[in-house]
């Protein structure tokens, strides 16, 4: 079984995956703009909504798909499940590289124009470790084993 991250954005989808694919590499699987929805009855989109993304993956690593979109507020109203930025709070994301130039350019990258709670540094458990929040508000944590 595989474990993949899946995110939601207030219309940011498209720039983080572009900032994410600078980060990691890699080519988009799959790009599903909400225009791309069939035409049904009771679905009106504006044309600013019809380019948000229903859904996007990017294969960050051989195991791991970093999937999106972008939070439809019809569709919000529809399950009664408003968008708030930071309802994300407690979650993070954590990187597990297995080399330090890795973990560092990881870690530079993934903080550019973000916040960083703690810097990457060694750690009393043995790990070179830090944690973010990037220019999207996904927390990430990056922790690199260390050598003993």
């Amino acid at each position: 079984m595989q474990l993949n991250h899946y995110l939601n954005f207030q219309g940011t989808t498209e720039a983080a995956f572009r900032f994410y694919q600078s980060v990691f590499g890699g080519e988009f699987l799959t790009l599903t703009r909400y225009g791309d929805l069939p035409a049904e009855d009771g679905v009106n989109l504006s044309e600013t909504d019809r380019q948000k993304i229903m859904h996007i993956s990017l294969p960050i690593n051989e195991f791991t798909i970093l999937m999106a979109s972008d939070v439809n507020e019809q569709f919000c109203a529809q399950t009664n499940r408003p968008f708030a930025i930071g309802n994300n709070h407690y979650i993070s994301i954590n990187l597990d590289p297995s080399e330090q130039d890795k973990a560092h350019h990881l870690f530079d990258a993934l903080s550019q124009d973000g916040t960083i709670e703690m810097p990457l540094e060694k750690t009393f458990w043995g790990a070179l470790y830090g944690a973010l929040t990037d220019q999207f508000g996904i927390q990430w944590m990056v922790n690199c084993e260390l050598d003993h």
